[in-house]
C-alpha cells in the first residue's frame, strides 16, 4: 500500500518512511504542499500523512483541496504547534485524525493501520453500493415503464400492503425492492420469503420462527423471517402458493401486527410492510377456495402489474445494453456489441420467459458466441428454437414413436442443454426454467441426469 507523508522537515520523512517500510508499506515524501499535491495521481496513495505548517501554505488547506478531488483518501494531519481550532477545522473538513509532534512511533503505526483498514472498508462499501445499484435498477423507457416508475414513487412512502401481479421472469422483485428503497424504511431490513420454493410443511416455522423442542431437530429457538424484517419489509413471493394454515396467520399479522412462533403461546409483536407478489390468478383461486378472499383483500390495497416484455419490446435494445456489462463484469470478459441488425433480431424474438429469459439468452451469447461485434447470423445460431431448423433436429421431430416415450427424449435432450448452459447449477437451472428446484431435482432423477 502506497502511503504519501508530506512535512518539511527532512528527518521526520525518513524515521516516518522507516517505520512504516518495517510494516510492509510503501512511502513517499515530499518537502512542500506544491510537490504532495503533484504527486496524487501519480502515486494513487491509499492514506496521507500531512503536516499543518509547510513552507508555501497551510497544510489544512491542502487538506480541503485533497478532500474535494480524492474524498476516500484517509489523511492523518501532523502538527507540531497547532491549537484546538485547527485541530476541530482538520476534523471537520474529513481529516482522519490529527497528531501532535513529537510524534509516538507506535501510535504512528495504530493510526496508520487504522486508516488503512477504514479506506478499504469504506471501498468495499462503495462496490456493495455499486453492484445494488446495478443489480436493482429499473430499466425502461417505454410508456408502461414510465407509469410503473411513477406508481412506485407515489406509494413508496406509504405503508400501504402491495400485491405484485405478473408473469414469471418480469421483475416482480425489482418492484418489491425498488417499493422499500423509496420509502422510509429504506434503512431497515428487506427480507424475501418465497412461498413456493419452501415445502408446505415448513413454511410457517420458516416465517414466524420455533421454540426448542417444538418439533423434531428443533435444537434451539430460531427467529423467522417476519422478526427479522421487523421495522423493514417482508416480501412474500409467489403467495398464491401459501397453504391456507399460514394465510390465516399472515392475515393476523396484517390486521394485528402480532404472531407466535411454532411452539409457543408468547405472542409477539411486530411493525414490517408487506410487499406480496403472485403470477396467479388470485381471485380465481379465492373463488374455488384456495385462496382466502379477507387476505386477499388485505393484501390487494395497491395492485400493481409488473408488464411482460412483450409490451415493452422497444426497451430490449437498453435491457441487452445492461446485461452485456453486466455479463462481462460477471464472466471477467470485453463487452460484446451489437449491430443495429442484430438487435433489430433480438427484439423480433419471443420471450415467454420475459426478462429472465432475455438474461438467460444473454449469458449463453456471451458463452457460446466469440465475436466482440454480433450480427444476425452469430446469434441466431444459439437463440432459443434455432436448433430445430438442422437436418438431425426435423428427423427427430418426425420419427413416429409411442408419445410418452418422445416426450421423455424431448426432456432429456432439453433439461441436459439448460444444465449445461447454467454449469451444471440446478438451483440457477430452476430459477431459469421458472420451476421448483425439488421439482426440477425429482425429474432429472427420474431421467436419470446428473449435474
Amino acid at each position: 500500500m502506497n502511503i504519501l507523508i508530506i512535512d518539511d522537515e527532512k528527518n521526520i520523512r525518513l524515521t516516518l518512511c522507516n517505520i512504516l517500510e518495517d510494516e510492509g508499506y510503501i512511502c513517499h515524501g515530499s518537502g512542500s504542499i506544491e510537490e504532495g499535491l503533484a504527486q496524487l495521481d501519480s502515486l494513487d496513495p491509499d492514506a496521507i500523512l500531512l503536516d499543518v505548517k509547510l513552507p508555501d501554505g497551510n497544510g489544512i488547506d491542502a487538506l480541503e483541496s485533497i478532500k474535494k478531488s480524492l474524498p476516500q483518501i484517509p489523511v492523518i494531519m501532523i502538527s507540531g504547534n497547532s491549537n484546538i481550532s485547527d485541530a476541530v477545522k482538520a476534523i471537520k473538513l474529513g481529516a482522519f485524525d490529527f497528531l501532535e509532534k513529537p510524534l509516538s512511533l507506535p501510535k504512528i503505526k495504530i493510526t496508520v493501520k487504522k486508516a488503512l483498514d477504514f479506506y478499504a472498508m469504506s471501498l468495499k462499501l462503495m462496490r456493495m453500493q455499486a453492484d445494488s445499484e446495478r443489480d436493482w435498477k429499473m430499466i425502461g423507457q417505454a410508456p408502461v415503464m414510465q407509469e410503473l416508475n411513477a406508481l412506485i414513487n407515489k406509494v413508496a412512502p406509504s405503508n400501504a400492503k402491495i400485491l405484485i401481479h405478473g408473469e414469471s421472469g418480469t421483475g416482480k422483485e425489482l418492484i418489491a425492492r425498488l417499493i422499500h428503497a423509496r420509502s422510509n424504511r429504506t434503512d431497515k431490513a428487506f427480507i424475501k420469503f418465497n412461498c413456493a420454493a419452501i415445502p408446505r410443511e415448513l413454511i410457517e416455522s420458516e416465517l414466524f420462527g420455533y421454540e426448542k423442542g417444538a418439533f423434531t431437530g428443533a435444537q434451539a429457538r430460531k427467529k423467522g423471517k417476519l422478526e427479522e424484517a421487523d421495522k423493514g419489509s417482508i416480501f412474500l413471493d409467489e403467495i398464491g402458493d401459501m397453504e391456507l394454515a399460514a394465510q390465516a396467520k399472515v392475515l393476523r399479522v396484517i390486521q394485528e401486527g402480532e404472531f407466535e412462533r411454532v411452539g409457543s403461546n408468547q405472542t409477539h409483536r411486530i411493525d414490517v410492510r408487506v410487499i406480496a407478489a403472485t403470477n396467479k390468478n388470485l381471485p380465481e383461486l379465492v373463488r374455488k377456495g384456495e385462496f382466502r378472499e379477507d387476505l386477499f383483500y388485505r393484501l390487494n390495497v395497491v395492485p400493481i402489474e409488473s408488464p411482460p416484455l412483450r409490451e415493452r419490446v422497444s426497451d430490449i435494445p437498453l435491457l441487452i445494453e445492461h446485461f452485456a456489462v453486466d455479463l462481462a463484469l460477471e464472466l471477467a470478459t470485453r463487452v460484446k456489441h451489437f449491430s443495429p441488425a442484430a438487435l433489430k433480431r433480438m427484439q423480433a424474438q419471443p420471450y415467454p420467459g420475459n426478462v429472465r429469459e432475455l438474461r438467460n439468452i444473454m449469458e449463453r451469447i456471451y458463452l457460446l458466441c466469440d465475436q466482440d461485434i454480433l450480427e444476425p447470423d452469430d446469434i441466431i445460431p444459439v437463440l432459443p428454437g434455432a436448433a430445430s431448423s438442422s437436418s438431425s433436429d426435423a428427423a427427430f421431430w418426425q420419427e413416429s414413436i409411442a408419445f410418452a416415450e418422445k416426450k421423455r427424449q424431448f426432456e432429456i435432450r432439453y433439461l441436459s442443454t439448460q444444465l449445461k448452459l447454467h454449469g451444471g447449477n440446478i438451483s440457477r437451472t430452476a430459477e431459469a426454467l421458472g420451476l421448483q428446484q425439488s421439482n426440477l431435482s425429482r425429474k432429472l432423477s427420474e431421467l436419470e441426469l446428473h449435474s
